[in-house]
C-alpha cells in the first residue's frame, strides 16, 4: 500500500505544504514521467504545484486539493511498485475516481472484494475511469441480462467487450457474439462496393477494434475462424438461440422494438447479454419508435436486469467530447 512506501511530513512552518517521500527514486522518476509531465497534468487538474526535491515531491496549495493530489500521487507509486506502467489514462482514473476503487458490500462480487475493480484481458488489463464505470462492470458479472445507456465516449461497448474476452478466457463462456444493427446513416448500403460481409464490414469496425486491444491478431483470427467469437449484424440473429455465450448488442439505439424483442429473447441458458446504446443518436426513420427506449420502460423493474447510465461527466475520451455532448443537450433542452 502507498502508505507503507510513503511517508508525509506537514512542515508546521508552512502549513499549505506537504512533502512526499519516495524511497525508490528509480520508481519517482517513472511517477514524475518524461519532462515532469504526469505531474504537470496533476497540477493541472486539482490547482496545486508540485515541486521535486531530491526523493520527495512538495504538493502546495489549498488543503483539498493537496489531499487529493496526494492520494493521486500515492495510488499511482503502488501501481509502480507492483510492476505497472502509469500512462495518462490511469492518471485521468485516479483523479475522477479519488481513491474509491475499493469494493465493499454484500451486493458486491467476491472476486473484487477488499481490491481494485480489474478486467484481465491477453492483451491488457482494464481498470474503469469513473464510479459509473465500476458500477456497470459489476452490473455485467452480477446480472444475466445488463443495459449500458449514455452518451458516446463513455465506455460502455469498450468495457462489455472487455468484460467478454475475461469470461471467454476465464472459461465462464465458450463464445463471444457481438452483433449491432446495420442502420443506414446517410450513406445507402447498396451503393456500397464489394459483398454483403464487405458492405456490413465497416459498421461493425468498432466491435473488431475493441477485440484488437484485447485478444492478439494470431489468436483472434484463429478465434472467428472457428467460430468462437462472431461479428454480426443484428438481422442475422434471427431464429438462433445463444447458449454459454457472451452476447452484446451495440448501438441498440437504433434497433427497432421488434428487432430488440427478438435479440433479447435469443438469450441462451449460460449465457450473459449486454445492450449499449445512445438515446441522442437514433438514426431510425423518423416516427419510428426506437426498441432501446422500449425495452426501458418495459423491463426496468425486471428482476436480474440491470440498467445503468452514463453521462458527459464519464466521458473518457478528448476532453472536448463531453464538453460537445453537454452543449448539444442544452440546446435539446432548450427546444
Amino acid at each position: 500500500m502507498a502508505i507503507g512506501a510513503l511517508t508525509q511530513n506537514r512542515d508546521t512552518d508552512t502549513p499549505h505544504e506537504v512533502r512526499i517521500e519516495f524511497p525508490d527514486n528509480r520508481l519517482l522518476i517513472d511517477l514524475c514521467g518524461e519532462y515532469d509531465r504526469n505531474l504537470a497534468e496533476i497540477e493541472r487538474k486539482t490547482g496545486v504545484q508540485i515541486v521535486r526535491r531530491g526523493n520527495q515531491l512538495v504538493v502546495m496549495g489549498d488543503e483539498e486539493a493537496q489531499k487529493q493530489a496526494v492520494e493521486v500521487l500515492e495510488a499511482l507509486y503502488d501501481r509502480l511498485e507492483a510492476g505497472r506502467e502509469v500512462a495518462a489514462a490511469d492518471i485521468d482514473r485516479e483523479l475522477r475516481m479519488g481513491g474509491g476503487e475499493t469494493v465493499s458490500g454484500g451486493e458486491q462480487l467476491e472476486m473484487f472484494r477488499g481490491g481494485k475493480v480489474e478486467i484481465r484481458t491477453r492483451r491488457k488489463v482494464v481498470e474503469p475511469r469513473t464510479e459509473a464505470q465500476k458500477a456497470y462492470v459489476l452490473s455485467l458479472h452480477e446480472n444475466e441480462l445488463a443495459f449500458g445507456i449514455g452518451p458516446a465516449g463513455t465506455g460502455k461497448t469498450y468495457l462489455a467487450v472487455a468484460v467478454g474476452v475475461s469470461m471467454f478466457i476465464g472459461g465462464l463462456v465458450d463464445r463471444i457474439i457481438l452483433s449491432r444493427p446495420a442502420v443506414e446513416a446517410g450513406e445507402k448500403l447498396g451503393y456500397l462496393p464489394g459483398d454483403m460481409k464487405e458492405k456490413v464490414d465497416p459498421y461493425m469496425q468498432p466491435l473488431y477494434d475493441a477485440l484488437n486491444d484485447f485478444l492478439p491478431g494470431k489468436q483472434l483470427a484463429k478465434l472467428m475462424e472457428d467460430k468462437r467469437i462472431e461479428i454480426a449484424p443484428l438481422a442475422f440473429m434471427r431464429g438462433r438461440t445463444l447458449s454459454n455465450a457472451f452476447v452484446v448488442l451495440d448501438e441498440a439505439q437504433n434497433a427497432t422494438t421488434m428487432q430488440m424483442k427478438m435479440f433479447l429473447t435469443r438469450l441462451g441458458e449460460g449465457s450473459r447479454m449486454v445492450v449499449t446504446g445512445d438515446r441522442s443518436q437514433v438514426d431510425l426513420p423518423r416516427g419510428m419508435p426506437s426498441g432501446l427506449a422500449d425495452a426501458e420502460r418495459l423491463l426496468k423493474s425486471v428482476p436480474g436486469i440491470g440498467f445503468n447510465y452514463f453521462t458527459s461527466a464519464d466521458v473518457v475520451r478528448h476532453p472536448l467530447v463531453a464538453a460537445i455532448i453537454e452543449a448539444y443537450d442544452a440546446d435539446s433542452r432548450r427546444s
